[in-house]
């Protein structure tokens, strides 16, 4: 098959890439390498590729038309996996008109491409704060998530209603992940678990917004890769919302206490008020993907952590020091 991947030489995109480029398929990546993170770190991504005739890397903005045509009449596209988006819920806050372009208004223009291309099948990268601070026990996919706190997060929803719009209209078989606090090798310097590690190696403090009470569902980039690759497979429905958790949520107190053991190391702790947009938790409940997709996530949080460094061991062995600044 061949893949447009978008965001592709980010830490998810680069990742099922690497994936789908083992398995044979041809992969076409489009990525803006913004500054919003050092940009070095998706040049080392997608640098193993650049010379695979099955790989194709079109530099630049989704937002921008013309290119997302000449992308879609230039190769003929099986399925689109939609992953590039502004990320950041308190980023999202201070900059939203930014988010509505990059998420909503590009999600559109791919969306018209495949409608004028023919393409039909789609896989869209959601996320679960979307569900705002529910007090339901686990976020299932049928709950009402029309109080999302973020603007972020309201750009996702307006994407999976927009995606449902093409669906029924145009025939586009579209899948809607909502993903769960996505970590491991490649992850970006602003999330928390590589945020603390690096901190904690350099003997920094880590700020911790609120009481460390606050619960995410963790979620192993392993799993979430072999979700979407089942997601792809998936053919019997038009179109489906489908949450990819760990399965086993954990305060963020948990968290840091995991990361301690496994560096063996402690934390210096600075305290400081939640933030705006945070959410208290996240639970997936992942039947539906157990049902749909025989998604079963088989990397517990400690693990997932232990791989994590063991992979930036390997970077700074391999690479410039530059490569994590």
């Amino acid at each position: 098959m061949i893949f447009l991947i978008t965001g592709g030489a980010g830490f998810i995109g680069s990742t099922l890439a690497d994936k789908l480029i083992a398995n044979g398929d041809e992969i076409i990546v489009v990525d803006n390498f913004s500054d919003y993170y050092n940009p070095l770190l998706k040049e080392n991504n997608v640098k193993p590729h650049l010379n695979n005739q099955k790989y194709k890397l079109y530099r630049g903005d989704i937002c921008d038309k013309d290119l997302v045509k000449k992308i879609f009449d230039e190769n003929n596209i099986d399925c689109v996996v939609h992953i590039a988006a502004r990320a950041g819920v308190r980023c999202s806050i201070e900059e939203p008109l930014s988010y509505v372009e990059t998420n909503i208004y590009a999600t559109t223009i791919i969306l018209e491409e495949m409608r004028e291309h023919n393409v039909k099948k789609l896989i869209f990268a959601s996320s679960s704060s979307v569900y705002g601070n529910n007090s339901a026990e686990k976020f299932s996919e049928d709950l009402n998530v029309s109080e999302p706190i973020s603007p972020y997060a309201s750009t996702k929803l307006a994407c999976e209603h927009m995606i449902y719009v093409y669906s029924k209209l145009y025939g586009i078989k579209s899948i809607c992940l909502r993903f769960f606090t996505v970590y491991g090798p490649r992850q970006r310097p602003d999330l928390a678990i590589r945020k603390f590690i690096e901190k904690i190696e350099k003997g920094e403090p880590i700020d911790i917004y609120g009481d460390g009470s606050t619960m995410r569902d963790y979620t192993y980039i392993d799993d979430i890769i072999q979700g979407i690759l089942s997601a792809i497979n998936y053919d019997d429905t038009p179109y489906e919302i489908i949450n990819l958790g760990g399965g086993s949520p954990v305060t963020l107190n948990q968290m840091i206490l995991t990361i301690e053991k496994v560096m063996n190391k402690t934390a210096l702790r600075n305290y400081m008020p939640m933030q705006l947009g945070d959410v208290n938790k996240t639970v997936s409940d992942i039947s539906k993907a157990e049902k749909l997709l025989g998604y079963k996530p088989q990397t517990n949080l400690e693990k997932g952590i232990q791989n994590f460094i063991e992979w930036r061991k390997n970077q700074n062995e391999n690479s410039n020091s530059s490569y994590f600044g």
